[in-house]
């Protein structure tokens, strides 16, 4: 199978490229630091499975280029590999096309067997998450109404939804925008309250809903 890594440091790419290049039914193609880059490979090489790194500062996320990319390219099997053991995560990536949820700190068997089990089209999440899967899927739905944000956003608000989306932290985003950090926490907060969000991935999926991301 053709495998892409996507990761935004160079020695888990190395490390991972190694592992599985020792398989006898895997080979890595293509390498890539960030989700734009990311995209473009898996256009190139059209691979059987992409490893994505959830969280890849200050470039795209992992969260935001598995929409992008599993509705662009269906047949690329995403199979997310993070430290982060969050429900919130689990679900939204779920939501947008990841077929498997792989811990970091899991031993390399298992990183294995999720993705033979996901090329062989199944679905594979890490057995500490199962149950959060279970709480999320079992929840009534929230009833959201969907809103107009430039009605109810300000300017500057419609300024930082879309780059706290894109992963980039309070202080990256203060110098983008000629603005105190302190700010940028008040706009942030303003913003979520005002759409009735109460965490990143929710902003996140919001703001791919309403191609806040094209910005």
């Amino acid at each position: 199978m053709k495998i892409i890594i996507a990761d935004d440091h160079a020695v888990v790419r190395s490390g991972f490229m190694h592992i599985l290049n020792y398989q006898n039914d895997m080979e890595v193609v293509a390498t890539a630091a960030d989700g734009l880059e990311a995209y473009d490979q898996v256009a190139k090489y059209q691979p059987d499975i992409l490893l994505m790194d959830l969280s890849m500062p200050p470039g795209e996320s992992g969260l935001i280029a598995t929409g992008k990319i599993k509705e662009d390219f269906p047949n690329t099997k995403i199979v997310i590999l993070t430290m982060y053991d969050d429900e919130e995560y689990l679900f939204h990536v779920l939501k947008n096309g990841a077929s498997g949820y792989v811990l970091k700190n899991s031993p390399d068997e298992e990183l294995l067997s999720a993705i033979r089990t996901v090329y062989d089209g199944g679905t594979y999440i890490h057995p500490s998450m199962a149950t959060s899967l279970v709480r999320q899927f079992v929840k009534k739905d929230s009833g959201e109404v969907e809103t107009d944000p430039y009605k109810i956003l300000s300017k500057r608000e419609i300024e930082v939804l879309p780059l706290v989306a894109k992963g980039y932290g309070n202080k990256e985003i203060a110098e983008m925008l000629y603005i105190s950090v302190k700010t940028v926490e008040a706009h942030k907060s303003k913003l979520m309250e005002k759409l009735n969000l109460k965490s990143r991935p929710e902003l996140v999926e919001y703001a791919l809903r309403k191609k806040f991301l094209n910005f």
